[in-house]
C-alpha cells in the first residue's frame, strides 16, 4: 500500500491527539519530583486538610455565616478537605442526630443553643464548595477536670469508670486532677469501649462524610490506669498474679519513675489494648460504610508515645532494637498501622529542615515513613502556632508525605496565615 504525505500527516496528528487525551484524562496530574522516594508519572491530588477544632472555635462557629465565610477562605487558599471536630474533651457532642449523647452548649463561659445541626451544616456547606469532610472525635476523654464539666461529672456511672493514676503521692482519680487535660474513661474496660463504639456507629450511620479521625484514642499518660479491673486484665495477659502491685510495674522515688520487673510487659499490654480497639473501630466503621477513610492522629516523637499506649508503627518495625529500655521483644505485635487508611503524623515542631536533627519536621516525616513501612498512607501535620516557618513546613509535608494537615484554623485566623499557606500549596501544585 502506498501512503500519501497527507495521509501520513493525518496519522501523526491522530497519534498526538490520542497521547494528549490519555495524559489529560482522569483525576491525576503529572507529578513533580517528589522527595518521598516515589515518583509516579500520574498522581492523584493529595489531601490538604484544615482542622476545625471544636473547643477553640466554639464561639466563632456558633454563627452559620462565619462557617460559610471561613469555608470560602479555606477553599480559596487551596485546601481540598476539612476536619471537623465534633466531640471535644468534655465528652459531649456538636451534632443532633443522636439517641443518647448530650449536645455541648457551653465552652469557656460561652453558652449557645442552636436550632440547627452543627455537623450537618458543615457537611452541606463543604460539599457545596467541593471540599471533602472528615469527622474527628475524641475517643476516651469524657470530661474536663479543671472545671469539672462534662459527662463524667454529671453521670456517676461513668464517673466511676475514669482512670486511676499512680502518682508520686499515691493512686488518685484523674477526674479530680485539675492538672490533666481530660478525664479519660479507662480504655481497658469493655463498657468504655462499647460506649465509644456505640457513638461511632451512630455517627457513621446518621451522617454522610468521607473520613473519621480517632483522636485521643489512647491512655492519658504513663500514670494510668491502676484500677483493680486493669490489674486483673494485666494478670490474665501475663498469665500470673502480681505479688507486689503496683511496684512490680513501677514506683516513684520522689519525681523519678523506677520500673519494676513487669514494666515492659505492662507497656506492651496497654499498647495491645489500644491496638485491639483501633481494629474494632475499623471493623465497625467499614461494616457500615466501607468507603470511609479511617485515620488516626498521634505525635511524631515515637520514642515517647509508648507512655500513652500508642504504637502507630507497622508490625514489621521492631522498637526493641531502638528503645530497649521500654520495648519488649513482642511489643512490635501491637503496631496498628495496618488497620488505618492513613496516619496523620503530628510534626508539631518549630524547626523545619534537618534529617540529622531529631527535633525537625523533616526528620519526623522520614522516621514516620520508616516506621509505618507502607502499611498505610502518612499525612504530615503541622501546628499553625509555629507560624514563623509555616510556609516551608506546609510545603515540606506536601513533598515528603502523602498529604498535609494544618492544625488549627483558629491560629490561621489569629496570625493571618492564609497567604503563607496558599503560597506553599501553589508552590507544590503549580508546574
Amino acid at each position: 500500500m502506498i501512503y500519501t504525505l497527507d495521509f501520513i500527516k493525518m496519522k501523526v496528528f491522530l497519534v498526538i491527539c490520542l497521547f494528549l487525551s490519555i495524559s489529560c484524562s482522569g483525576k491525576g496530574k503529572v507529578s513533580k519530583k517528589d522527595q518521598t522516594g516515589v515518583t509516579p508519572e500520574i498522581q492523584d491530588e493529595k489531601p490538604k486538610y484544615l482542622w476545625f477544632d471544636a473547643e477553640a472555635n466554639f464561639a466563632l462557629f456558633s454563627n452559620r455565616d462565619s462557617i460559610r465565610y471561613y469555608l470560602d477562605k479555606t477553599k480559596r487558599t487551596g485546601f481540598n478537605q476539612i476536619v471537623v471536630d465534633v466531640r471535644p474533651i468534655y465528652g459531649d457532642v456538636l451534632y443532633k442526630k443522636t439517641s443518647f449523647m448530650t449536645e455541648l452548649t457551653t465552652v469557656n463561659g460561652f453558652s449557645r443553643t442552636l436550632d440547627w445541626d452543627y455537623l450537618q451544616f458543615f457537611i452541606d456547606e463543604a460539599k457545596k464548595r467541593g471540599l471533602k469532610i472528615t469527622v474527628s472525635t475524641t475517643i476516651f476523654p469524657a470530661g474536663r477536670p479543671d472545671t469539672k464539666e462534662g459527662q463524667v461529672y454529671r453521670d456517676d456511672f461513668w464517673g466511676k469508670r475514669t482512670c486511676l493514676q499512680l502518682k508520686p503521692e499515691g493512686i488518685t482519680a484523674i477526674r479530680d486532677d485539675a492538672t490533666k487535660v481530660a478525664a479519660f474513661l479507662n480504655p481497658v474496660l469493655p463498657e468504655s469501649q462499647e460506649f465509644v463504639l456505640k457513638f461511632i456507629r451512630e455517627l457513621v450511620t446518621n451522617y454522610d462524610f468521607d473520613g473519621y479521625v480517632l483522636d485521643y484514642c489512647r491512655f492519658p499518660d504513663i500514670e494510668s490506669d491502676f484500677s483493680e479491673a486493669t490489674r486483673l486484665q494485666f494478670e490474665l495477659y501475663i498469665g500470673e498474679k502480681i505479688k507486689n502491685y503496683p511496684n512490680d510495674i513501677f514506683y516513684w522515688e520522689g519525681t523519678k519513675r523506677c520500673d519494676g520487673k513487669f514494666a515492659k510487659k505492662w507497656f506492651e499490654f496497654r499498647s495491645k489494648v489500644i491496638h485491639d480497639f483501633v481494629k474494632k473501630a475499623k471493623i465497625e466503621i467499614k461494616s457500615i460504610k466501607p468507603d470511609i477513610h479511617l485515620e488516626y492522629w498521634a505525635a511524631s516523637w515515637y520514642g515517647a508515645v509508648y507512655a500513652q499506649g500508642q504504637n502507630w508503627a507497622s508490625k514489621a518495625y521492631d522498637p526493641a532494637s531502638e528503645y530497649p529500655e521500654w520495648a519488649s521483644a513482642s511489643y512490635k505485635n501491637t503496631g496498628f498501622a495496618e488497620h488505618l487508611d492513613a496516619f496523620i503524623i503530628g510534626t508539631y515542631l518549630e524547626t523545619v529542615y534537618g534529617l540529622d536533627e531529631p527535633e525537625s519536621i523533616e526528620y519526623g516525616l522520614a522516621r514516620g515513613r520508616r516506621l509505618l513501612n507502607g502499611d498505610c498512607k502518612m499525612y504530615g501535620s503541622i501546628y499553625a502556632q509555629n507560624r514563623e516557618n509555616v510556609e516551608d513546613a506546609a510545603y515540606l509535608c506536601l513533598t515528603n508525605s502523602d498529604g498535609l494537615m494544618v492544625f488549627d484554623i483558629v491560629q490561621v485566623i489569629q496570625y493571618n496565615l492564609w497567604d503563607n499557606l496558599k503560597r506553599a500549596i501553589d508552590k507544590y501544585e503549580l508546574p
